[in-house]
């Protein structure tokens, strides 16, 4: 079964004849009596009634006629999604939890107001599982902890956040690895980016920190930390966003720990008009967009 026999048969559907449907197809008449039995043939049942040179749907074709029209008419979604004019379609992409959370959400709401035909679906998650899904297909990009190295990525910076470790309220300074020694860290998965960016805080100064507590939340670390249970690594803009944060204190990760770039990313085969309407609204809204 293909495309074809699908068009051909619901012009037979329409016409109620070969001829009529072979004029509005603009084939021979015997192209479609020959593609109709095979497509009759693939399914293994009689999808018209033939009576005096005149064809009528069998109960089966009724049925099936529904279906023909659906895949059709999803078949000229897709082209349209992807070779017209206007972004449409689905378009899944991904973000880390912060920048979800922070920094585009007057972005997806302009898009989607400026771009009703698009499908948008958004994951969130650490920059390892974000990236994966853009280089496997099921993103077709995603906003992560940059820059990403890749031959099969391209990408752009889009947002700065200034990197800070909370502490308990009452805690004494914390300016280096060395004055965090020991102490319990609450953090993401094995996969999470600034996970990793705090470890190598504390590997650059010679320090290890103590007992190390994973968590899925922000929100979750907020409330330990405030609790005093250990410290915790987070965008600045991120912990100012959540309530409580002031009964935490926030200390700046200096010099090459100080800031972390956010970046788009998607596969360099990637095709998308959705996508660079997306990359556009971006370079919109974004500083360091507009800045590079």
């Amino acid at each position: 079964m293909d495309l074809v026999q699908l068009e051909i048969f619901c012009a037979v559907a329409a016409h109620k004849s070969i001829a009529a449907a072979a004029e509005a197809v603009h084939r021979v008449p015997s192209n479609l009596t020959t593609r109709l039995k095979q497509l009759e043939s693939d399914l293994g049942v009689d999808l018209f009634i033939r009576e005096n040179n005149r064809l009528r749907l069998s109960a089966t074709g009724h049925n099936f006629l529904d279906y023909a029209q659906r895949i059709l008419g999803l078949v000229e979604e897709a082209r349209t999604a992807v070779s017209g004019t206007e972004p449409a379609g689905w378009f899944p992409i991904g973000a880390l939890e912060s920048t979800a959370a922070v920094r585009i959400p007057a972005v997806l709401a302009e898009f989607n107001g400026r771009y009703p035909k698009v499908e948008l679906d958004l994951a969130t998650g650490p920059s390892g599982p974000m990236i994966d899904g853009v280089l496997d297909g099921r993103l077709v990009a995603a906003l992560v902890d940059g820059p990403i190295n890749h031959p099969a990525l391209r990408g752009v910076a889009v947002f700065e956040e200034e990197m800070v470790v909370i502490a308990p309220i009452q805690h004494a300074p914390i300016r280096r690895g060395r004055d965090a020694a020991g102490e319990a860290i609450y953090v993401f998965r094995q996969n999470c980016s600034y996970r990793h960016h705090f470890e190598k805080w504390f590997a650059a100064d010679k320090a290890i920190p103590g007992k190390v507590r994973e968590l899925e939340s922000y929100h979750s670390m907020l409330a330990c930390v405030s609790a005093g249970g250990g410290l915790a690594i987070m965008p600045r803009a991120m912990l100012e966003s959540m309530p409580g944060y002031t009964s935490v204190t926030a200390w700046p990760m200096h010099g090459a720990f100080s800031v972390l770039p956010t970046w788009l990313i998607w596969r360099s085969d990637t095709v998308s008009r959705a996508l660079d309407a997306f990359a556009a609204l971006l370079q919109e809204h974004a500083p360091v967009a507009a800045a590079a």
